[in-house]
């Protein structure tokens, strides 16, 4: 289908339009400015952290993460830092093009968030973006995390509320394994913003063994915008 022809897009918010991955390195370089350790091997841990089964609600659980990871990584444990990454949240800063991205795209459909973040932490990425949502999903709202179907059936219940139908949604999101894959198993279109390209493994985000073939593809939100301005 083409992109003019939805009605409502709704975005993965971490990963997609907030960069965690460059916030958390950044807290790590400001609170132990002499760790030796890479971004690499930092990002593997805390993917490999996330996916314990001791896993709890999102970003709460980066407390957990850090005194999961730091002993093996050489660093500091304590519940300072620890409750530290947790924090740094508030500051992790959007994509260069999200922002702007975003009020092109809200010019033409409804933006609908769906996080795996909880109320609290999604609070502050959207004032980081600069309020662009109509309407939003958080674990606390659902009370399950993506890729669980129960979040996307949650979420278009809200949307069916609001005359949408599933026909009217493109699901925008940088995670095969949390979005792309489970959403186009569910008959949603999709979207891969694939915000690694050109970059070596998945980076903090959880591996899939086969990347699922999205509707559409971009690299960058930015792109996504001007296909949709090209009337594509």
């Amino acid at each position: 289908m083409p992109l003019q022809n939805f009605k409502v897009l709704t975005f993965d918010v971490v990963g997609t339009l907030i960069d965690f991955e460059g916030g958390m390195l950044r807290y790590l370089r400001q609170a132990v400015p002499g760790a030796a350790v890479t971004d690499d091997a930092f990002l593997a841990a805390y993917r490999r952290a996330r996916a314990s089964d001791a896993a709890g609600w999102y970003p709460d659980d980066l407390v957990r993460v850090w005194h999961a990871i730091a002993p093996g990584l050489g660093l500091p444990d304590s519940a300072a830092l620890a409750e530290g990454l947790r924090d740094s949240v508030a500051v992790w800063p959007a994509f260069p093009d999200s922002v702007a991205a975003l009020k092109r795209l809200r010019a033409r459909f409804k933006l609908v968030a769906m996080t795996n973040a909880q109320r609290w932490a999604l609070s502050h990425f959207e004032k980081t973006l600069e309020m662009p949502f109509d309407d939003s999903v958080s674990c606390d709202d659902a009370l399950c995390e993506k890729p669980d179907p129960q979040f996307f059936a949650f979420a278009r219940g809200r949307l069916s509320t609001r005359g949408f139908t599933r026909a009217d949604n493109l699901h925008v999101a940088q995670s095969q394994y949390h979005d792309i894959g489970v959403a186009k198993r569910l008959g949603l279109a999709t979207c891969w913003i694939e915000r690694r390209h050109g970059q070596p493994g998945f980076g903090g985000t959880l591996e899939v063994q086969e990347l699922t073939r999205p509707d559409h593809h971009f690299h960058t939100l930015a792109q996504l915008a001007d296909a949709v301005d090209a009337g594509h």
